[in-house]
């Protein structure tokens, strides 16, 4: 095995992905790759893996450990450009198969220097592409207080969203806010109370980190770039790890489950709606075996879909 990585809900991602010998396959976010090595581990000689990933550092590892496998391509960028980066592969309409393991990943989070966890101190930085955009530093710096509380209540879901922006905004006036401890401290101190087995600065990261990274938008737009790449009875499956991410691939396959908007009083039949995906059972979550391995595993959520002939 030359990937040292645990991917989550490896055994459900390859069963919902049905992988054929000499199918084309797509992982969207190849993090450290153990979902990609598992997927070539079941293609034969003719089978191809195209693969994408936001962190320069993530593209360099693959190419490290997987650059030799002919079967195997990647390249940096984000899944929202989908459908043009698999244009230039020359697949679209080709593929078997398409894995979005959405979020920050392991090495990601371990790593002090890019500043992503409030367990590590670290430069405030939390972008998954280090060389493009704004850190979450600078971006403290100059953000409003209306416009920080609406990204920590709507992002990261957290009720005292009000106390902790305004906690936020309050310190940066005595010094710029620059590590991943003073953030964390801020946010602790301005928390009323602590839920247990949660430490208080969880949603205010979560909710900076998808901001910064652009997430939510994202993946809205990498989902619906999906259907012109798949071939028809194709396979999308996508883990998320918060209600956000998972709210929108539910709603996504909904939508093309129930096919086009006519008014409701309208005499139509199913397939005049033209649906173009199928829903493949339900929501599925890591077993006890997998989380007692693996705790980051506990709030992953895999949704599966199939493209319609």
């Amino acid at each position: 095995m030359l990937v040292q990585h645990q991917p989550v809900l490896l055994h459900e991602v390859l069963t919902a992905l049905d992988i054929k010998p000499d199918g084309i396959y797509i992982d969207a976010t190849f993090g450290r790759g153990g979902h990609a090595e598992a997927i070539l581990a079941c293609l034969g000689p003719k089978g191809r893996l195209f693969a994408m990933d936001k962190d320069p550092e993530a593209v360099a590892f693959a190419k490290k450990v997987l650059g030799k496998d002919n079967r195997f391509t990647i390249v940096q960028g984000s899944f929202a450009m989908l459908e043009p980066q698999v244009q230039m592969w020359n697949i679209t309409g080709e593929v078997q198969g398409i894995l979005m393991d959405v979020g920050v990943s392991s090495p990601q989070l371990d790593d002090a220097a890019r500043g992503f966890s409030f367990r590590r101190d670290g430069p405030l930085d939390m972008r998954m592409n280090p060389l493009a955009g704004q850190s979450a530093s600078q971006w403290l710096a100059h953000v409003s207080e209306k416009e920080l509380i609406h990204i920590i209540k709507n992002y990261g879901e957290e009720r005292f969203a009000r106390r902790i922006a305004g906690a936020i905004i309050t310190e940066r006036q005595q010094a710029p806010i620059k590590t991943t401890n003073r953030l964390a401290a801020i946010i602790r101190k301005a928390s009323p109370f602590t839920e247990k087995g949660k430490d208080p600065a969880t949603r205010t990261f979560q909710a900076i980190r998808i901001y910064i990274n652009n997430e939510l938008e994202e993946l809205q737009q990498a989902l619906f770039q999906v259907i012109p790449v798949l071939a028809p009875k194709g396979r999308l499956a996508v883990i998320s790890f918060h209600s956000l991410e998972d709210r929108i691939t539910k709603q996504f396959i909904r939508k093309f489950e129930r096919g086009d908007d006519f008014p409701l009083d309208l005499p139509v039949t199913s397939a005049q709606l033209t649906p173009q995906l199928r829903g493949i059972g339900k929501v599925i979550k890591p077993g006890a075996d997998e989380l007692a391995v693996n705790v980051r595993a506990r709030s992953a959520c895999l949704r599966v879909a199939e493209r319609l002939a």
